[in-house]
């Protein structure tokens, strides 16, 4: 069984950063896309950012100000987030799929920018 288990989600000050981690319990090789959705308050789970075979694709709203990368040897995705605004404020979550079209999910982390 796959599990994706996220971390590094708090409150932060807007302009602030925090740095997600999706620990997978499996190599990285296995999955085709990886990436992080996100779910604010009221509304629908969106796409943050994925990486698919190497290229990388960010929502319009994030590009410039979040990174995402993996380290392969960690078995390990992650999410830098910078210059975080309010809006930013949402449940992320670590999204893994394989060529076979299974996919999975972790539990989520809360990340809430506020003054």
């Amino acid at each position: 069984q796959v599990q994706l288990v996220e971390s590094g989600g708090g409150l932060v000050q807007p302009g602030g950063s925090l740095k997600l981690s999706c620990v997978v319990s499996g190599s990285l090789f296995s999955f085709s896309t990886m990436g992080w959705y996100r779910q604010p308050p009221g509304k629908e789970r969106e796409l943050v950012a994925r990486i698919t075979v190497g290229v990388e694709n960010y929502a319009d709203s994030v590009k410039g100000r979040f990174t995402i990368s993996r380290v392969n040897v960690r078995n390990t995705l992650y999410l830098q987030m910078n210059s975080l605004k309010p809006e930013d404020t949402a449940v992320y979550y670590c999204h893994a799929k394989r060529s076979t079209g299974n996919e999975y999910w972790g539990q989520g982390t809360q990340v809430t920018v506020s003054s």
